[in-house]
């Protein structure tokens, strides 16, 4: 099993980071992913159609038991990233790192854990997903 190496908690919000002198081990393509932050009802909703869409098209998503999810994306990522209503944390290679090793009680927070699926969303996907997601939102809301 994968894990992530940080004694940061990890949220959405500190994902995207480490701490100075942490690197960890850097996942398949050899650097730090980045984190796409959303509100967790579009969030929410982007996994149930990533999930029903392909195996394996949603990569690692945190939740901060609260008002946001992250989506792990591969580096470079936030220098396009546009998508209205998110934001994708730029982390120099110094975000999230996967290694070996067993979960430990900071890996708490996790919505879609460290496992056997690819570490990283395709941006392109969770961009579609995304954008059907708030779609969605607005139709249900428009009905109420």
């Amino acid at each position: 099993m994968e894990t992530l190496q940080s004694n940061v908690p990890r949220t959405p919000a500190t994902a995207g980071r480490a701490p100075a002198g942490e690197g960890g081990a850097a996942p398949p393509g050899g650097a730090a992913c980045e984190v796409v932050t959303v509100p967790a009802r579009q969030g929410l909703e982007a996994v149930d159609i990533l999930r029903r869409a392909a195996a394996g098209a949603v990569g690692l998503v945190l939740h901060d038991g609260g008002g946001t999810l992250g989506f792990l994306v591969p580096p470079g990522t936030a220098a396009a990233w546009d998508v209205p209503g998110s934001t994708c944390t730029q982390t120099g290679g110094r975000g999230p790192a996967l290694v070996p090793g067993p979960p430990t009680a900071a890996d708490s927070g996790w919505l879609l854990p460290p496992g056997g699926t690819d570490p990283a969303t395709d941006p392109a996907v969770l961009r579609a997903a995304l954008g059907e997601a708030a779609r969605l939102i607005a139709a249900a809301d428009s009905c109420r």
